[in-house]
């Protein structure tokens, strides 16, 4: 059953996401080659609490940390690690965070130092398709449209768009109604409507759309080994339109980055 939020509790939710869009503000400051995993957990989990909320996937379903971080091959799940980055890698960040007794859900994947023209294609399709996505996030559309246009995007660019693993509302649960695969048929699915919430999230891989579970309950890799990239943004419909809760405009103020990405999802302007 889809959980219709008001407006009130939209706002609510934008500032349990903007705690994340924050924190991973702080972690964009972080990343470079040497730094490990659980340094940047660290780093995640004080930030979170500083601004009055609780990690919402530390202990979620068991998971032993603050950060997902999932480094080239791997998709999603990684768990922290002492293991120090290296140049030339990227990883996947996700972060959720309870605040106002609803969760913010929200993903970036980062690139270590300098990387190589055919990462940087990759996060940029991906990053890309995720807008792709929200666009038809909105009244009277269907899951299957924003499936449908994630896949469309980035097929044609000759990725994989894994199947497994799917975006899905939100709300005062991580994981509501509906999921939002990042595949999918026009006109098929769950019918968009006005005060729905929901995270959209490509998981797009460099080579096959195949992925594989480690033993640890957790870590999903791609069968090929080959690189994977994942964004997310958590979305609200207002007035029929799809509403950012989260940026990434903490992440590219960290990183010198000049973006309008976000400016046609946003009915007024964001304050940092």
């Amino acid at each position: 059953m889809i959980v219709v939020k008001t407006r009130e509790e939209i706002e609510l939710m934008r500032e349990a996401a903007l705690v994340v869009s924050k924190t991973l503000g702080e972690i964009a400051k972080a990343v470079k080659p040497g730094v490990t995993s659980l340094e940047l957990d660290k780093i995640a989990e004080e930030c979170i609490r500083d601004h009055g909320a609780i990690p919402g996937f530390l202990g979620l379903y068991d998971f032993p940390n603050t950060l997902c971080m999932s480094p080239n091959s791997q998709v999603v799940h990684g768990i922290p690690n002492d293991t120090p980055l290296q140049e030339g890698d990227i990883i996947s960040i996700d972060c959720g965070a309870i605040k106002n007794e609803f969760y913010g859900d929200h993903a970036y994947t980062f690139a270590v130092g300098e990387i190589d023209a055919e990462m940087e294609k990759l996060l940029q399709v991906t990053k890309e398709s995720l807008y792709v996505g929200i666009r038809e996030f909105k009244l009277g559309n269907r899951v299957g449209d924003v499936g449908f246009a994630i896949q469309k995007y980035c097929e044609a660019h000759g990725y994989g768009v894994v199947r497994e693993l799917v975006g899905h509302g939100l709300g005062r649960k991580m994981h509501e109604d509906p999921e939002m695969p990042n595949y999918g048929r026009r006109g098929r699915g769950k019918k968009f409507i006005e005060g729905m919430v929901v995270a959209i999230e490509p998981m797009i891989n460099m080579g096959t759309h195949r992925i594989k579970q480690h033993r640890d309950g957790w870590t999903i890799t791609t069968q090929d080994n080959k690189p994977s990239a994942h964004f997310e943004h958590d979305v609200a419909i207002v007035d029929g339109k799809p509403e950012l809760l989260s940026t990434f405009a903490y992440i590219y103020e960290a990183l010198g980055i000049v973006s309008t990405e976000e400016d046609e999802f946003r009915q007024k302007a964001l304050v940092l």
